[in-house]
């Protein structure tokens, strides 16, 4: 199992230990912005939308790697501040990204915004928290631009720190994508996270994304687009996104964090094994983050 004992050593490029943007030496927004004049284009193939909200460090480490993307594809980034209270604004000014901004909360609306203002014919979703790798545009399009998919969802993995070890997180993330195997039967959509999705944006504007503070856009977003063609996943490791722990933090420790998602897959477990769509309702409290 690749990564079972250490991080990629390539995430030291971009794990800037700043935690406010006055800390960030201005030769990182230097070296950054070289970067991104190398690789992004006026004319660009895909759209990488990012929302973030209250991320004036973490936006700027996701978009130090993207800048270092290895790809022929054309590309650009668009992040679109949702109303952050933050510096986040002032770190976005200083890089060279499109970026917009969204006073209602939610990443429906700031996503929305995001594909309705993209250039691309295909929009790639990421979060502000994360880490790509310099093949991820190329490993995702290799699969969205197969004749017939209209959408497609990536996998992800934890950057271990103290009290959530590499192999245990390992552990837990072969554990998910075996549960991911059996959704992608039937419900592709629950599979389907923001942190590393893709989809063809004339099909993405058709649909839309949901204008509230609703937890599952992103999922509610693959599920419309069924409609219109296939779902698949990007399997390769070359694709998957880097994340911090923090989702996992608000467990508690990594066996509380594990028992409740195993809990919580076992409450839904036939569920997967039907094809009988759920009823997403954005007033639906266990739905809705408000």
């Amino acid at each position: 199992m690749k990564y079972l004992l250490q991080n990629p050593t390539w995430l030291n490029n971009f794990n800037f230990p700043y935690e406010r943007l006055d800390q960030v030496p201005e030769e990182i927004f230097e070296e950054v912005n070289r970067n991104l004049d190398t690789v992004l284009s006026k004319d660009p193939v895909v759209s990488i939308i990012i929302a973030a909200f209250n991320e004036e460090v973490n936006v700027l480490r996701c978009i130090a790697s993207l800048s270092r993307m290895k790809t022929t594809i054309p590309f650009e980034i668009i992040v679109v501040n949702n109303n952050s209270k933050d510096r986040t604004q002032e770190t976005l000014n200083k890089l060279h990204v499109r970026s917009l901004f969204e006073t209602r909360q939610g990443c429906g609306p700031a996503r929305q915004l995001g594909q309705e203002n993209a250039k691309g014919k295909y929009v790639l979703l990421g979060d502000a928290d994360c880490f790509y790798s310099e093949h991820w545009i190329n490993e995702m399009l290799k699969v969205l631009q197969q004749p017939g998919v209209v959408c497609v969802y990536g996998r992800y993995s934890f950057i271990s720190e103290p009290g959530f070890p590499r192999w245990q997180l390992a552990i837990f993330e072969k554990m998910k994508d075996v549960i991911a195997e059996f959704r992608h039967i039937h419900r592709p959509y629950f599979n389907a996270y923001g942190i590393s999705m893709g989809y063809v944006k004339e099909y993405g504007l058709k649909v839309g994304f949901i204008k509230t503070k609703f937890w599952g856009d992103d999922g509610k977003l693959c599920l419309d687009l069924m409609a219109y063609g296939k779902i698949k996943q990007v399997k390769a490791t070359k694709a998957r996104a880097w994340t911090g722990t923090r989702t996992l933090q608000r467990s508690g420790s990594f066996a509380e964090a594990t028992v409740e998602r195993i809990k919580k897959e076992l409450n839904r477990l036939t569920g997967n094994f039907s094809s009988e769509v759920p009823f997403y309702d954005p007033n639906d409290p266990k739905f809705n983050k408000s």
